[in-house]
C-alpha cells in the first residue's frame, strides 16, 4: 500500500505539472505565438489557452497595442546646403505577431533605423524655408514612405511627427534680419498704398465740392437773375400805373410817384460815402409841405377837375430859419 500512494502523489503531480504546462493564460492587448519543436504554428489570443505540453512553447509575447519611439536628434543638410538638427517621435502598432516576431530582428531597432533614415533622405531633399513653413508635408510624406517599407514585418506606422528643427544660430540671425526687412519693405508699401489712396480721395473731395460749389452759383445766379426780372417787372408795371394815371389826370398818381423818388434820392444822397454834411428838412411837416407844394404844381398844370376852375396858389413851407422872414413879409 505504501508504494501504490507514492504511485498515485507522483501520477497526481505530474498531471498537474501537465496542466500548468498545457494551459497558458494570455492577457489583453498581447499575442503569443507557438512553437512546436522550434517551428511556428499558431497564435494565442488573449484569454485562456491550451497547448500540447512538452511539444508546444511559447515563442514570442508581442505587444498589439499601439506603440511609441522616440526618434533621436540627428543632423541633416538641407537641398541648399544648410544644416540643421532634427528629432521626431514615431507611434506604430504590430497586426500580424507572427511577421512582426519572425520577419524581423530587433523590431524596435529596425523601425527606429528606418525612420532616421528617411528623415534625411526627405528633409535633404527640401530647401530650408520649406523645411520651416511645411512640417504637415514633412510628416505626411515620411509615414507614407515608412509605413510602406514597414508593412512586410506586420506592423502599421500610424504617425511620424518632427517634434523641433534647429538651424545654427548665425542662420537664425539672418532669417530674422531677412524677416525685418520684410515687414519693413511690406509697411513702407502699405503707407505708400495708404497715402496714395487718401489723396484720391481728398481730391475726389475737392472736386465734389467744385461741382457742388459750381452748382450753387449757377442757382444763386439763376435766382438773382430771376429776381432782377421781376423787380424790374414790378417797376415797369408801377412806371406804367403811374403814366396811366397821370394820363388821366390823377394828382394822386404822381404825388406817390414824385414822393417816392424825393424819399429814394435823400436816401441815396444820405448813404453817400463823400458826403460829410447832408442838409434836411427839421421837421417832417415841412417835408409833407413840400410834397403839398409839389402837388400843387401839378394841379397848375393838369387843371382841378372837369369844372375848368384856375388853380389856387398855395405857400410851399420852407424850412424853420425861413418862417420868421415869410412871417414878416405878411405883416
Amino acid at each position: 500500500m505504501f508504494g501504490f500512494d507514492i504511485a498515485v502523489a507522483v501520477f497526481a503531480a505530474l498531471i498537474v505539472i501537465v496542466l500548468f504546462a498545457a494551459i497558458k493564460t494570455v492577457s489583453q492587448g498581447y499575442n503569443y505565438t507557438v512553437e512546436r519543436f522550434g517551428k511556428y504554428t499558431r497564435t494565442l489570443e488573449p484569454g485562456l489557452n491550451i497547448i500540447i505540453p512538452f511539444f508546444d512553447r511559447i515563442g514570442a509575447k508581442m505587444n498589439m497595442m499601439e506603440q511609441v519611439l522616440d526618434v533621436p536628434t540627428q543632423v541633416v543638410i538641407s537641398r541648399d546646403n544648410a544644416s540643421l538638427e532634427a528629432d521626431g517621435v514615431c507611434f506604430y502598432q504590430v497586426l500580424n505577431a507572427p511577421k512582426a516576431a519572425y520577419q524581423v530582428a530587433g523590431l524596435e531597432n529596425a523601425i527606429l533605423n528606418l525612420t532616421m533614415t528617411n528623415i534625411r533622405s526627405v528633409m535633404g531633399s527640401m530647401d530650408l524655408d520649406e523645411l520651416l513653413s511645411n512640417r504637415d508635408a514633412i510628416n505626411e510624406r515620411l509615414l507614407r514612405v515608412v509605413d510602406e517599407a514597414a508593412s512586410p514585418w506586420g506592423i502599421k506606422i500610424t504617425r511620424i511627427e518632427i517634434k523641433d528643427i534647429n538651424p545654427p544660430t548665425d542662420l537664425v540671425d539672418a532669417m530674422a534680419r531677412q524677416m525685418k526687412a520684410e515687414r519693413d519693405k511690406r509697411a513702407e508699401i502699405l503707407e505708400a498704398e495708404g497715402q496714395r489712396q487718401s489723396q484720391i480721395l481728398r481730391a475726389e473731395g475737392m472736386k465734389q465740392s467744385a461741382i457742388l460749389q459750381a452748382e450753387g452759383e449757377r442757382e444763386a445766379a439763376y435766382r438773382e437773375a430771376e429776381a432782377r426780372e421781376r423787380l424790374a417787372e414790378a417797376e415797369a408795371n408801377a412806371t406804367r400805373a403811374v403814366s396811366e394815371a397821370i394820363a388821366g389826370g390823377s394828382t394822386q398818381a404822381i404825388n406817390y410817384f414824385v414822393a417816392q423818388r424825393y424819399t429814394e434820392a435823400l436816401q441815396t444822397i444820405g448813404s453817400a460815402p463823400n458826403q460829410k454834411i447832408v442838409m434836411l428838412p427839421m421837421e417832417a411837416a415841412s417835408l409833407i409841405g413840400s410834397l403839398g407844394g409839389i402837388g400843387a404844381i401839378a394841379k397848375e398844370v393838369f387843371g382841378d377837375g372837369p369844372s375848368g376852375e384856375a388853380p389856387r396858389s398855395r405857400t410851399v413851407p420852407a424850412t424853420r430859419r425861413s418862417m420868421p422872414d415869410q412871417r414878416n413879409e405878411d405883416a
